[in-house]
């Protein structure tokens, strides 16, 4: 029996039978985020209010299963709050996720874990110093009372088999483990309960660009073994066109533009998206840093500008831009939103 089967046999963890076209259809989404917001409260005191600070701001988004939902913006603009709220680390304090159509909102953080897993940035701090490979590994299993210790142990054996690393792995630490091996290692333990969905928070930003492709390439070959559905966090937009279905970007705690990877990078709508696009460094000798025309630095997210957030740095902006807020509406090809007056 090949490791695969055996991580994927009926004992393990069973795969719901082929559905209908019909049936399928009527299927929720693995993942929905419904006007999910997260406010925090900066300073105050006994005498004194403090100041609130959106990190996420009515963001709505649905990612079918077996798809890859990519999510990019700059630093600070909320993707890993957005992140833990999906992981139940940080309750929102508005709007649900709903996994397979139920919410997560009270939901049992250790059920929880069977369905949802992460891959973090940098795989070294994620992992158990102190632990050998096969512990850390396997720690799921344990935690959730699955199989035998001998049982345990094929699984993991099967699982750092499937994603790369040999078997003297097991018994060594991470210390003794290359990044590119150590996030192999993450990987690993994120899928050993057989979750439908997968958080990757930056999951290659730590690592050379050569461990980059070999990391990507892996991650896609997991997600059509075992019919996985990625959220896939990245400022890296070279990253994202090599893996993502769609794409949302983000900026200032709310979603500007959403569409397949083919509108996004082909047709950008908004601003903010076609700015990114240009701030890409070309491999052409001699043409240096390119300008993307941006006016200031990103507003300060506990005092939003009003109207709409981007108008500030938009080279596009005119007056109803600073008094209203745009909608994120469909705009011209179906599944393709954006929020900007002038899309």
């Amino acid at each position: 029996m090949s490791a695969l089967s055996r991580i994927v046999s009926p004992a393990a963890s069973p795969s719901p039978p082929s559905a209908p076209p019909e049936a399928t259809n009527r299927q929720p989404p693995a993942l929905e985020l419904c006007g999910l917001s997260k406010h925090f409260t900066l300073g105050g005191g006994l005498f004194k209010r403090g100041r609130t600070l959106g990190a996420v701001n009515e963001v709505s988004l649905r990612i079918p299963r077996g798809q890859v939902m990519g999510l990019v913006g700059e630093s600070g603009c909320g993707k890993s709050t957005l992140a833990k709220m999906l992981l139940g680390l940080t309750t929102p304090t508005d709007g649900d996720v709903l996994v397979d159509g139920k919410p997560l909102r009270g939901a049992d953080q250790k059920a929880l874990a069977r369905h949802i897993q992460p891959i973090f940035q940098d795989p070294y701090s994620s992992l158990n110093p102190r632990k050998r490979i096969e512990q850390i590994v396997g720690l799921p299993l344990a935690i959730h009372g699955l199989g035998s210790p001998r049982e345990r142990s094929t699984r993991v054996a099967d699982m750092l088999d499937l994603v790369g690393l040999p078997k003297r792995a097991a018994q060594q630490t991470p210390g003794q483990l290359s990044g590119g091996q150590r996030q192999r290692v993450a990987i690993a333990r994120a899928l050993i309960m057989r979750p439908g969905i997968v958080i990757c928070d930056e999951p290659t930003s730590a690592l050379d660009v050569s461990v980059q492709a070999q990391i990507l390439n892996l991650l896609l070959d997991l997600k059509r073994e075992f019919g996985l559905t990625y959220l896939f966090i990245s400022h890296d937009l070279a990253v994202v066109e090599h893996l993502v279905d769609r794409l949302a970007v983000m900026y200032l705690g709310r979603i500007v533009e959403e569409g397949t990877r083919e509108q996004i990078f082909g047709n950008p709508r908004h601003p903010y998206t076609q700015a990114l696009l240009a701030s890409a460094l070309t491999p052409e000798p001699g043409l240096g840093v390119p300008d993307i025309g941006l006016n200031d630095a990103m507003p300060d997210p506990s005092n939003p500008p009003p109207g709409c957030p981007f108008h500030p740095r938009c080279p596009k902006a005119e007056a109803t831009c600073l008094e209203t807020r745009p909608r994120l509406e469909d705009v011209g090809t179906p599944g393709s939103r954006v929020a900007c007056h002038f899309a």
